[in-house]
């Protein structure tokens, strides 16, 4: 609108019914500008309200393995950590060590290799293992898309077969 003094400046804010809102203090001269403030509020609450309801966030779910786990045990664990990936969270896996386990953490670095091997179409290993403690960690995140390319061949094999009968 040009340059005003302040009180002229009010006067034409209140004139038109609206506020006078200082931008810019330390600039010569004060830049202000002539707004209904309150609106401007609650745009800026909705606007905040709408980016925390289309924000995702990312789970890290943990699944925990002994050195010495049994095959059936190892493909129980393994089918829940594919589930934790399949629903796109990310798996935090520990290997815990007791008492003279800790002698050999050869074998809780065989059981996640193991694993790794056996998750490779599907995840990522995002941090390799690393030893803290009597525990052994891995952090593995779901590739996108590998498990909607698993299921749409589940659904072809099923048509074909339905329409071959």
């Amino acid at each position: 609108m040009g340059v005003y003094g302040i009180d002229e400046a009010q006067t034409i804010a209140d004139s038109a019914g609206l506020d006078l809102v200082e931008i810019s203090p330390h600039s010569d001269p004060v830049v202000c500008k002539i707004m209904d403030f309150g609106k401007y509020k609650y745009e800026q609450a909705i606007k905040q309200k709408a980016a925390r309801k289309h924000q995702q966030k990312i789970e890290v779910k943990e699944m925990k393995f002994r050195p010495k786990i049994d095959v059936g045990d190892y493909e129980t664990k393994k089918g829940h950590v594919m589930r934790f990936l399949k629903k796109g969270a990310r798996v935090k896996i520990t290997i815990m060590f007791r008492g003279r386990e800790m002698a050999h953490p050869d074998q809780g670095l065989n059981v996640l290799e193991r694993l790794s091997n056996d998750l490779e179409p599907y995840a990522t290993i995002e941090q390799q293992p690393v030893m803290e403690g009597r525990n052994m960690h891995m952090l593995v995140a779901p590739i996108k898309g590998a498990f909607k390319d698993e299921a749409s061949l589940k659904k072809d094999i099923t048509q074909k077969e339905e329409n071959n009968a």
